[in-house]
């Protein structure tokens, strides 16, 4: 214990074993050891007490559209990390799409790796893509040390990164359960999407429509045949369907190698709220009903649902018109994630256990990171957020370090206040003021 160098103290740290008043040491970026609260300092380490705010381990996003290079003015890496290190996130991985280039070569992936690497407030690593015309180059993707591979099921809205039919998703599949690699798709089915009513216009219920349970259903059903057919690790991107449930449960007890997520937009947002034209609120898939909702969260409760990312997906103002049939679809939610889920999670008799779990241990482990992200224990990552969990505030876009300050939050007082975030055992944001960036970039590679 002589080369500990920090000791931050809380009457409420999350650990593996529960929460408990502790002291959490830190030597050269790494928690050492989790102490009892009123251990003794070790000569010359400085000592954060925090009183009753909770310490908790920092959050873990899989799923953020950086669009950078290429769409920076819709978000870049230096705004999104700063936004999410306001949140209590101290890891991101990118997705591979909405840059350009996108992810999908070993040359396209060190483009994005060079434009991180200088602007990175938290730590960054990436997820690859799987295109129609790219197989060769899956398995360099893979050396080189991406988290996995992002495929399509149906169109993604931009031209450069097209999706996989079923005999392209089984090629490539094949290819990446040949390495033993995980597949991420969005799983919403050309076909069914097609058939179903397109009006456009401003009306959410139209727009809702456009996008039914069934497209999700089906293009779910069939990623699990391919699972379980090539013994494929596969992960269901932002689920929303809470028909699905029922198969992906049977899925799983089956064996079949199946993790699956959902957003904080699905468990805190409804579409009997959302008002007309306000497509600051639409997605793919889409916000669906309170009902579906409730089904949600209980899926999260037992385990069928594995975690909850923000599927953060911004774009400029202009692009997000009063017309849900043109507007771009995401949902931005980088800085307030923690505290939306929080906001409902304990309104519905959850802890903030569950949460962490939710949001950064499983999200940990779904990236191969759980060895050292995800967790206050001896040998972590020193990642930590300060969370005063009963304070509330109410959300102003204005504060917002999104680069595109649009929100579907916007007005609603959501509880759990960010107090200060920590990379590695120093404190990168607290109050709203920022240090320098000091992110490192991640590899699939301990």
């Amino acid at each position: 214990m002589s080369d500990v160098e920090l000791v931050l103290r809380s009457t409420r740290v999350i650990t593996p074993e529960g929460t408990r008043a502790a002291s959490v040491a830190v030597s050269g970026g790494k928690i050492t050891a989790v102490l009892a609260h009123d251990a003794e300092a070790p000569a010359g380490a400085r000592v954060e007490d925090f009183g009753d705010d909770v310490l908790l381990p920092g959050l873990v996003d899989t799923h953020v559209h950086v669009n950078d290079p290429g769409r920076t003015e819709w978000e870049g890496f230096w705004t999104a990390t700063r936004a999410a290190a306001a949140g209590g996130i101290t890891t991101l991985i990118d997705m591979p799409l909405n840059s350009l280039p996108p992810t999908t070569t070993v040359d396209n992936l060190r483009t994005k790796e060079d434009v991180a690497r200088t602007k990175a407030h938290i730590d960054v690593g990436f997820w690859g893509g799987a295109l129609p015309d790219n197989v060769k180059d899956l398995r360099p993707l893979h050396d080189a040390g991406v988290f996995g591979f992002k495929a399509f099921l149906s169109p993604s809205g931009v031209d450069e990164f097209p999706e996989l039919d079923q005999e392209q998703l089984a090629r490539s599949l094949a290819e990446i359960a040949g390495f033993g690699g995980l597949l991420i798709a969005h799983a919403e089915d050309p076909h069914h999407l097609a058939a179903a009513p397109q009006q456009g216009g401003r009306k959410y219920a139209d727009f809702l429509a456009s996008r039914p349970r069934d497209a999700e259903d089906t293009a779910i059903a069939n990623l699990i045949a391919q699972a379980k057919r090539l013994d494929a690790r596969v992960h269901v991107l932002h689920l929303s369907s809470s028909d699905a449930l029922p198969m992906i449960a049977a899925a799983k007890a089956e064996g079949v190698r199946l993790t699956v997520e959902t957003c904080p937009h699905y468990l805190t947002l409804t579409a009997e709220e959302v008002p007309d034209g306000a497509s600051e609120f639409k997605c793919c898939p889409p916000i669906r009903e309170a009902a579906n909702q409730d089904l949600l969260w209980q899926a999260l409760a037992d385990g069928t649902i594995d975690c909850v990312v923000t599927d953060h997906s911004p774009s400029t103002a202009d692009l997000k018109t009063d017309d849900f049939a043109t507007a771009w679809g995401g949902i931005s939610g980088l800085q307030l994630s923690l505290s939306a889920v929080w906001t409902e999670a304990r309104a519905r008799g959850y802890g903030l256990e569950d949460v962490v779990r939710w949001m950064s241990t499983r999200t940990a482990e779904l990236a191969g990171l759980g060895d050292r992200k995800g967790a206050i224990a001896a040998g972590h990552d020193a990642d930590f957020a300060v969370l005063a969990p009963d304070e509330t505030f109410t959300v102003d876009p204005a504060a917002l370090q999104h680069r595109n300050r649009v929100t579907a939050y916007a007005g609603r007082t959501l509880s759990g206040v960010v107090r200060s975030t920590w990379l590695r055992g120093r404190r990168i944001v607290a109050d709203g003021e920022f240090t320098e960036q000091t992110g490192l970039l991640l590899t699939r590679h301990p």
